[in-house]
């Protein structure tokens, strides 16, 4: 199953939390695409909250468990589009562009990007 993560369902896959971990965990052998913007945001969080060297080896595993894709000029403008029509954070517009780009589901648990009332892709809460 190919879906893409944003930074919410990668972190709550980090830190065990169900039920969003379980269901990224079922789908981390197919190696889930994500934005390279979700991965900074994911960084960042583990080094403020656990330090460099934390962060460090935790990116590193996560470049061999998912697709990080690093976003195109044409997929920047496309990111910008979706943040001058909705109010949402930046790093949600690149998740769900990077979804759209590629045909996949995004799976979040993200309110914001859940009570979205036109996603340019499928959006699959992880919720519940």
């Amino acid at each position: 199953m190919s879906v893409c993560l944003d930074s919410w369902a990668v972190l709550q896959w980090l830190a065990d939390r169900e039920p969003a971990s379980s269901r990224v965990d079922a789908v981390i052998p197919s190696r889930p695409a994500i934005s390279w913007v979700n991965l900074v945001e994911v960084y960042y969080r583990l080094e403020r909250d656990h330090g460099r060297e934390r962060a460090d080896k935790t990116l590193r595993d996560l470049r061999a468990k998912l697709k990080a894709d690093l976003p195109t000029p044409a997929r920047m403008v496309e990111t910008a589009r979706l943040k001058a029509s909705n109010v949402i954070a930046l790093g949600d517009c690149f998740a769900l562009a990077t979804a759209a780009a590629h045909g996949l589901a995004l799976w979040t648990g993200d309110p914001e990007i859940i009570g979205l009332a036109d996603p340019p892709c499928e959006v699959v809460d992880l919720r519940g």
